[in-house]
C-alpha cells in the first residue's frame, strides 16, 4: 500500500495514569497503536504525529510546555516522522495535514489515538470529507467514560457507540491483528 500513510491522534501524556484526562484503558490503547507503528516503520510507509495543545484559558489538560501535553514514550514518533501541533479536535483544522498527506501522495489513511468520541471521530470525519479512504483501528485508540442527562455512560459502550457510528460510511473500522494481516 504505497499510497498508505498513519496518523496518530494526540496518544500524550495526560490521557494516562498520573496525567490530568485519564483515559480507559489507555496503555492498552497505546501498545496496539505501537505495534501498527512498528509495520508502517518497517514497510517504510509514512507515519504522521497529531499533537494537541489547549489554547482555551481553564483548560483542563494539554497545557502548553507541561509533560502532560508531550507524546506518550509507547508511541513516540522516530526521527524524521512528522509531528503536527493542534489546537482543536479537528487534526486537519488549522494544520498542514492535508497539504502534507497530499504532497507524500496518501489516499489510505490509517488511524489510532486518543479520544474515540472526541478527536478521532472528528478526524476520521474530515479526512473522509477530504476523500481519503479511513481505516480505523478499533483496539489502538481510547476514550472514557462520560455523562449525559444524569447518565454516567460507561468508556465500553462510548467507544463501540462511536465505532458503529463511523463503520461504513466514514471507515473500515479493523483490529490491530486484522489490519496487520492486510498490510502484510
Amino acid at each position: 500500500m504505497p499510497d498508505s500513510g498513519l496518523l496518530i491522534i494526540d496518544i500524550q501524556n495526560d490521557y494516562f495514569p498520573g496525567g490530568k484526562w485519564m483515559l480507559h484503558q489507555p496503555e492498552e490503547a497505546a501498545a496496539k497503536a505501537a505495534q501498527a507503528i512498528a509495520a508502517y516503520r518497517k514497510k517504510g510507509l509514512p507515519v504522521f504525529h497529531i499533537r494537541h495543545e489547549s489554547l482555551q484559558p481553564g483548560a483542563a489538560f494539554f497545557h502548553p510546555g507541561t509533560t502532560g501535553a508531550e507524546l506518550h514514550p509507547l508511541a513516540a514518533p522516530a526521527e524524521g516522522e512528522r509531528v503536527l501541533l493542534k489546537h482543536v479536535p479537528n487534526a486537519f483544522s488549522g494544520t498542514a495535514l492535508h497539504e502534507e498527506l497530499q504532497a507524500a501522495g496518501i489516499q489510505q489513511l490509517t488511524v489510532c489515538g486518543m479520544m474515540t468520541h472526541m478527536c478521532i471521530d472528528t478526524s476520521v470525519r474530515a479526512a473522509r470529507d477530504l476523500g481519503y479512504a479511513v481505516t480505523l483501528l478499533e483496539d489502538a485508540c481510547a476514550t472514557r467514560d462520560l455523562e449525559w442527562q444524569g447518565e454516567r455512560l460507561p468508556a465500553d459502550t462510548v467507544q463501540k457507540t462511536m465505532l458503529a457510528a463511523l463503520n461504513g460510511t466514514f471507515a473500515r473500522i479493523l483490529r490491530v491483528e486484522q489490519f496487520l494481516e492486510t498490510l502484510a
